[in-house]
């Protein structure tokens, strides 16, 4: 499993990033505060607070383009 913060700003954002993870097989959450959600559901996404750095957790340990296509999401 991998772990990384995100962040997603706007709408488009988040479409664009539902867009990318529903490209790869391999569970993909993200947690924010006490809430995790499926990161393939947008509505999920739209349910955290999106003010807020998030953490996501790639279930895989498999080396992929995901990170290379997320990277612009991508915060310390």
């Amino acid at each position: 499993m991998k772990t990384l913060t995100i962040m997603l700003s706007t709408i488009n954002d988040v479409k664009d990033f539902v867009n990318i993870v529903n490209q790869y097989d391999f569970d993909i959450d993200l947690i924010s505060g006490k809430y995790a959600v499926d990161a393939k559901s947008i509505m999920g996404i739209f349910s955290l607070d999106l003010t807020k750095k998030i953490t996501l957790e790639a279930h895989t340990d498999e080396e992929s383009d995901f990170f290379d296509k997320i990277k612009k999401y991508i915060v310390n």
